[in-house]
């Protein structure tokens, strides 16, 4: 199955949600019916007609009231969770951990995460971190990859190895690649309707209990009944905690066998993970957490968060047990080329002292698998292998990441710590190579941000040439954390530079395209709009207008990129249908990106065939150069799909 695949599934999963739910609601009304039937009954007497099992007024009434409290529920918690995975984070005790920490035990966890996204093409996740919770667990959150936040618990700094961690974080990698946040979001909002009524019931006693004991007299029925209203709350509410249990263990068990077989894919360190889940065995918090909202989150975690329902067996479980996880990992099988640790050991949790310091962004080595020969030109895929790489990653790829950020020179590593030391490597990497072009830009760089920022920007400049192919997206998007920490002022200032240098005196220059598109994406606090397009014919202008771009770059003879165009416009469904220009249109900035915003909104589904059009115009010639490469997978990224560098 594949990223398009998963998201079309998660858009289904979202409906069997919906049913589940109804049915749920449909328990509950059934047993407040009876409730209600039968304190009306004991209220009567037989000379009123006694018993009637069958009364429409009432079911109305209690059905009503059942949904209104359900509602009111569901879309408040939903309301709450409006900012995605940052309002759960904040919710479950997490503190946003600044990417610029200088703690060595964030810093680690930092850059097990930013490696983790640079490699399987997603942005840099904002990372939560935990405090009061000992336990080791983790979570993914938000409504999409943009808007992701990853976040661990204490116990996983303080228990864990570097490669244990990462084997959890590549766990909720998997989770953000494969679609589920969005649906795991929901299921919050969805199953708080369902607590709503429990919660609601709880209060009424409590009311009861302390301000209507003095005032109860043996003869008062209303109170009998409010008294035995509320504690049918109480009991049917308790029932939609089981409903909610049972929602969330038929959505969630099997996404997370997926996640730990994706974790060892991503990582090729089986170890890592079955270090960690033996850890969480081992160590008296287990995964456990204290925090109050711990349950309402427990579909979304890594580990099982509320032991106290394990007296009702496994149905009720949102996680598999520990031993099941550990026996399929077992089944994974181990690539070629590393050698397994044994089977029984433990992972180690000792660190050294440096070890935060260690791969990727701050050098060293790794105890994964380790490349046979340095990367340093771009792969040139096939399209169905670029298609297939979408969504995911593997070993090879997050190694080569780790090799190319830490043959960063150190001045430009520097950065990734400064935001303003970081806005003039971005300033530097959109400086062009030819004369009129460079004059034009160092120009505006001297005159808005004076000759000091010009001269840096300059010494910067050599460093940034000698980059190897692809290496200057993959620092692009290494810098955008610090980028995000730039003042409001600061940020305004940046992305007016930013826009300036990559479209000097207004015109599109395709060599800064991809970049300029990356720093969009990445910075942009616009929320995506829902993608319900289904039909081609609603895109097809769209689409005519990107591959236009895409089939200019690489092909210097107009024959060859008009070739490129059709074949990419073939791959679209309904092709035949359609007219197909015999000359490229012509593209501007304004248009291209119009066109790939409303792209964006396309489904899933229909989105997989446009960016396999995409795909097929730049690997026409099954020559991809560093520039057709980059702005494929600007496009791409654009397009909300995460792109992975494409890496020898």
């Amino acid at each position: 199955m594949n990223f398009f695949e998963h998201q079309d599934q998660a858009r289904r999963n979202t409906t069997k949600l919906l049913l589940l739910f109804g049915l749920s609601i449909a328990v509950m009304i059934t047993a407040f019916y009876g409730v209600a039937i039968a304190i009306l009954s004991a209220q009567t007497t037989p000379a009123l007609g006694g018993l009637v099992l069958w009364r429409p007024g009432v079911l109305f009434w209690v059905a009503s009231g059942t949904l209104a409290f359900m509602v009111v529920g569901s879309s408040t918690k939903l309301a709450q969770l409006s900012q995605g995975g940052h309002s759960l984070a904040k919710g479950l005790g997490g503190r946003e951990i600044n990417p610029l920490t200088d703690d060595p035990d964030e810093q680690r966890l930092i850059n097990v995460v930013s490696e983790m996204a640079l490699a399987s093409g997603t942005p840099i996740p904002a990372v939560y971190l935990l405090d009061d919770e000992p336990g080791i667990n983790a979570f993914a959150a938000g409504f999409t990859a943009d808007k992701a936040v990853i976040g661990v618990t204490r116990g996983c700094l303080d228990q864990l190895s570097r490669d244990e961690l990462q084997g959890v974080i590549g766990h909720e990698f998997s989770h953000i690649l494969n679609g589920d946040m969005g649906l795991n979001l929901k299921l919050i909002g969805v199953i708080h309707g369902l607590l709503l009524i429990y919660i609601a019931g709880r209060l009424v006693l409590r009311l009861s209990y302390y301000g209507g004991s003095s005032r109860r007299s043996k003869d008062d029925k209303g109170a009998g009944a409010v008294l035995a209203a509320a504690l049918a709350m109480v009991v049917i509410g308790y029932l939609g905690v089981l409903c909610g249990r049972l929602i969330k263990s038929a959505v969630s068990r099997e996404r997370e066998f997926l996640a730990d077989a994706s974790a060892v894919q991503f990582t090729r360190n089986p170890e890592g993970l079955t270090g960690a889940l033996r850890k969480i065995g081992q160590i008296q918090a287990g995964s456990t957490m204290v925090s109050p909202m711990a349950e309402t989150a427990s579909h979304l975690l890594f580990g099982e968060a509320n032991g106290n329902l394990s007296f009702l067996g496994g149905w009720f479980a949102t996680h598999p047990p520990l031993g099941e996880r550990l026996r399929r990992l077992g089944q994974v099988p181990i690539p070629q080329g590393v050698s397994p640790l044994s089977v029984g050991a433990s992972a180690s949790s000792s660190r050294s002292a440096d070890e935060s310091l260690v791969m990727g962004l701050h050098g060293g080595t790794s105890t994964a698998v380790q490349p046979a020969i340095a990367p340093a030109l771009l792969a040139s895929p096939n399209p169905n292998q670029f298609m297939t790489a979408i969504g995911t990653t593997d070993a090879r790829r997050l190694e080569q990441v780790r090799s190319l950020l830490s043959e960063l020179p150190a001045e430009i590593k520097a950065a990734l710590q400064n935001p303003t030391a970081a806005a003039e490597v971005v300033y530097a990497l959109l400086v062009r190579t030819k004369p009129a072009l460079q004059t034009h830009q160092i120009e505006y760089l001297s005159n808005t941000h004076g000759p000091d920022c010009r001269k840096r920007v300059g010494q910067i400049y050599n460093q940034v040439r000698a980059l190897k192919p692809g290496q200057d997206l993959l620092l692009l998007e290494a810098l955008v954390p610090a980028l995000q920490q730039l003042d409001p002022d600061g940020g305004r200032k940046f992305s007016q530079t930013a826009q300036a240098l990559s479209q000097p005196g207004g015109r599109l220059l395709l060599s800064n395209f991809p970049l300029q598109l990356i720093l969009r994406k990445r910075l942009s606090n616009s929320s995506t709009e829902t993608a319900t397009i289904t039909d081609i014919a609603d895109l097809w202008g769209d689409a005519q207008v990107v591959l236009a771009l895409l089939a200019r770059v690489g092909h210097t003879r107009p024959e060859d990129a008009l070739f490129a165009f059709k074949l990419g416009l073939a791959q679209l469904p309904g092709a035949k249908a359609q007219t197909s220009p015999n000359q490229l249109p012509p593209v501007n900035s304004a248009d291209i990106n119009a066109s790939l915003s409303r792209l964006e909104q396309a489904a899933p589904k229909l989105k997989q065939t446009i960016v396999d059009a995409c795909a097929h115009t730049v690997l026409a010639d099954n020559d991809v150069t560093p520039a057709e490469m980059g702005l494929l997978r600007a496009v791409v990224i654009t397009l909300d799909c995460p792109a992975p560098p494409f890496l020898r």
